[in-house]
């Protein structure tokens, strides 16, 4: 079952990839300046929300869940630590084929959009109800319209993005919380929660300017999740209680640390600069102070309890299926 989500995943991405790169061949950028853009960034300040934006987005919290249960997936006896070092080699590897293949699939849409509109009187209005006229009218298309090609790939991305948040909250169902149903119920449960939204939102949301405000939102909310996923993370694999041999080293719990600090940072940056932007008055300001101060509270609680995981806790996470430690 696993094998066969994993190849629809890869069908799904790779889909995209063709379809943007092929966007990319179309509109003909400057690859010079392109590979200047990718060594020495620049950032004005009207383009830094765009690109902190980019970031929250990119890396998302449900992944993080997911990823971890499609590597317990993996038939490998914990017990033996040459066999779990080996899976862990090729872990990072298909961590880092991933990782690059998403930045080259970013790249090439923010590329394609950039070169077409960017300073244009159209980049304040282009949406994504009218994204895929404006580059057809922009640059046309050979053999296949170019707005035939962007609907593929959105099609592919909100496809794989809907069945990576719908599967990571069924393993969280049977994991986490310890739901033990039927695999066709859960199925009809966690659907139900990516469906049912998505039909209401296609009926009263009927402007690309509401859809568009509604995609930011989501952004937001995946934004504000992000600790809650990266924090225990890195707190767990740095335990030796839990992790045994296989725990992250002094020097690589730094390197873990500062990226997860980054990352809160930036998408704080993020929720700060749209929160902002959309609140207005000294009582919904006061309400989001207290709101932000809560919220960066708890991030701090998360740090600190991390420091103090119980016996009981340990020996929870230890008895959970193909969970071992090497000793």
């Amino acid at each position: 079952g696993v094998r066969k989500l994993e190849a629809v995943f890869a069908v799904l991405i790779a889909t995209m990839a063709v379809s943007f790169a092929w966007m990319f061949t179309d509109t003909k950028p400057n690859g010079k300046d392109l590979l200047i853009g990718i060594l020495v960034p620049k950032l004005s300040s009207k383009t830094i929300r765009q690109a902190v934006g980019v970031v929250g987005c990119v890396i998302m919290p449900h992944n993080v869940f997911l990823h971890s249960a499609l590597v317990q997936s993996r038939k490998i006896d914990p017990k033996k630590e040459y066999q779990v070092r080996e899976a862990l080699r090729y872990y990072s590897i298909e961590s880092t084929v991933a990782l690059a293949i998403s930045f080259m699939i970013n790249l090439f849409v923010t590329t394609v959009f950039a070169k077409g509109f960017y300073g244009s009187k159209e980049a304040g209005s282009i949406g994504l109800e009218n994204a895929g006229q404006y580059l057809q009218e922009k640059f046309g298309g050979g053999f296949l319209p170019i707005l035939y090609i962007w609907g593929i790939g959105l099609l592919a991305a909100g496809q794989s993005s809907t069945i990576t948040g719908t599967y990571a909250g069924q393993f969280i169902m049977g994991g986490f919380l310890n739901l033990r149903l039927k695999k066709w119920l859960r199925a009809l449960i966690t659907r139900s929660f990516a469906i049912v939204p998505t039909i209401i939102v296609a009926l009263f949301f009927d402007s690309s300017d509401a859809l568009d405000v509604l995609n930011e939102w989501l952004n937001v909310l995946q934004s504000i999740q992000i600790p809650f996923a990266l924090i225990p993370l890195i707190t767990l694999v740095s335990k030796e209680q839990v992790m045994g041999v296989f725990r992250i080293g002094r020097k690589m719990q730094a390197v873990t640390w500062t990226v997860a600090a980054l990352l809160i940072t930036i998408n704080g940056y993020l929720l700060l600069d749209f929160f902002s932007s959309e609140i207005r008055g000294p009582l919904y300001g006061s309400l989001l102070c207290v709101a932000v101060l809560a919220y960066a509270s708890f991030i701090l609680y998360l740090i600190l309890r991390g420091t103090e995981i119980s016996n009981q806790m340990i020996v929870a996470i230890r008895k959970r299926p193909g969970i071992h430690s090497v000793q």
